[in-house]
């Protein structure tokens, strides 16, 4: 059984950098190129829309795990929802799309994951598990519909957005295997991971083909849904997913903070990001990513898992792993930024 598991996970990664190739290989005949501006991370044209590639191999594992019976009905109903979203990118992809019919669609597609999982399920404050009704659905749709959002945001240097969804991907699936739940959700959440993998052979600083709308707004919604689905047996489960995708969710959160607080607007293309100001400073996108793997593998993955073996601290756990992201991310999203030129080459803004 264990050989097969792996030989699946083999082959998800690998249908993933095939199915990237031929799409860098159709942009490039199609001349479909995310165009460099003043904004942007990168310097020369490049081909986008490579999160396809991720949309296409994980519908067709989540549909297989559900035919196995290695996924439920419902969480694979949640999950089709992010064929919307993909469909979105990909059309903005092309041909920009005001930003209230893309927001539209991101709560339309919310609200269709919430309806097939029952709403938000009961979280865990200490040692109590409170259940929050009607209110579940609001705080449900705003934090997915953020997951979508910032995982655009945060896709604006090379490999950085894969790097960190086949992250939180897999440590999403060890700790609900250590935590003896959901099962359906380990195999979906390694299955996605692999085929982010795949992709990363392509997305990797420097980058031959960028993720694009499709990828990155799927991807969050992706995972946002898996850590509801996976809440519903673990109460703690949400504050653990949340510890794993920190960098994203702090850096992310904070820089909009700072934007409104400017009166800033919101949906500009900007290079404002803590991450962005790093891969400046440093002058290489590689470098970032890899510092961005590194706090999650030495910081927030041990959190995540002491949050898992004491679900009853699981909320206060995160706020303390969360902290000195936020003191970081404060610190370098302000920073005043550079002319264009000044900058390494990269993904999109």
């Amino acid at each position: 059984m264990a050989m097969v598991s792996l030989l699946i996970v083999i082959g998800s990664a690998a249908a993933s950098c095939l199915l990237t190739y031929l799409i860098w290989k159709l942009a490039l005949a199609r001349g479909l190129f995310d165009v460099p501006n003043e904004r942007s991370s990168h310097q020369l044209p490049t081909p986008r829309g490579g999160g396809l590639a991720i949309v296409l191999v994980t519908t067709a594992a989540f549909s297989w795990l559900a035919a196995i019976h290695r996924l439920d009905r419902d969480v694979l109903a949640a999950l089709t929802g992010g064929l919307m979203v993909a469909a979105i990118g990909l059309i903005d992809d092309r041909r920009p799309l005001p930003a209230g019919l893309r927001l539209a669609a991101h709560f339309g597609a919310a609200l269709w994951a919430l309806a097939w999982l029952g709403g938000l399920p009961a979280l865990r404050f200490g040692e109590q598990v409170i259940s929050l009704g009607a209110a579940g659905f609001v705080l449900g749709a705003l934090g997915i519909v953020w997951a979508m959002n910032l995982f655009n945001f945060m896709d604006g240097i090379d490999g950085i957005a894969a790097t960190e969804a086949t992250f939180v991907s897999w440590a999403g699936a060890l700790l609900a295997s250590m935590a003896a739940v959901a099962s359906e959700v380990r195999w979906a959440a390694v299955l996605l991971g692999a085929a982010c993998l795949g992709f990363l052979r392509w997305n990797w600083p420097p980058a031959r083909i960028f993720m694009g709308d499709v990828g990155s707004g799927y991807l969050g919604y992706a995972i946002a849904v898996l850590a509801v689905a996976a809440t519903r047996e673990n109460p703690a489960a949400l504050w653990v997913w949340l510890i794993l995708g920190g960098v994203f969710f702090v850096d992310a959160t904070v820089t909009l903070l700072r934007r409104l607080l400017r009166g800033d607007r919101i949906y500009e293309a900007h290079r404002s990001h803590a991450y962005q100001w790093l891969a400046r400073r440093w002058e290489s996108h590689a470098k970032v990513t890899w510092a961005v793997l590194t706090v999650n593998v030495l910081w927030l993955l041990p959190c995540a898992v002491f949050a898992t073996r004491r679900p009853g601290i699981a909320a206060a756990t995160a706020i303390f792993a969360l902290a000195p992201l936020v003191v970081f991310a404060v610190g370098a999203s302000g920073r005043r930024e550079r002319k264009h030129g000044q900058h390494a080459s990269g993904s999109r803004p």
